[in-house]
């Protein structure tokens, strides 16, 4: 139980974890603004929803991944720019990439944050299951379909 872990520790604790995970579901200008956005979610529940949550981690997780979600949702039902929705994160290495970036891009917001926790965090399929709080075939069948649409994109 979190009951001896406060919203506050949580958020020195895991906050740098937490804003690299944001950067590749919404880019690195709305990552910290996710972030900060999902702690007042979970502070607006107020402590007695917090001193429930088993795994704290792993709940702030998802809590981020379900405060982009709705962006989303909010983004789709404006009309959607021109403008790309995603950016590579900071340090992201190959993704500097253009047409790794447009590949990326171009995935949903769950097959982006299913390949990061499983490439980047290099967790298991049952790990992420639990984080984004699907089933771990959901969990593959969103990594076979992120796989084969980058495949379709890159080559």
């Amino acid at each position: 139980m979190a009951s001896d872990l406060t919203i506050e520790d949580a958020y020195r604790k895991w906050a740098d974890d937490l804003v690299r995970y944001a950067t590749v579901l919404v880019g690195p200008s709305d990552a910290a603004d996710l972030v900060a956005d999902a702690f007042a979610s979970v502070l607006a529940r107020g402590h007695d929803s917090w001193v429930v949550v088993q795994e704290p981690r792993r709940y702030l997780f998802r809590t981020v991944l379900n405060v982009a979600r709705m962006r989303e949702r909010g983004r789709r039902r404006r009309e959607r720019r021109e403008v790309p929705q995603w950016h590579p994160p900071v340090d992201g290495g190959l993704l500097y990439d253009p047409s790794i970036q447009r590949a990326v891009g171009a995935l949903s917001v769950q097959q982006r944050a299913t390949i990061y926790l499983a490439y980047w965090e290099d967790l298991r399929p049952a790990d992420v299951a639990a984080i984004l709080h699907i089933s771990e075939g959901a969990v593959r069948r969103q990594l076979a379909r992120a796989r084969s649409s980058l495949r379709e994109v890159l080559s």
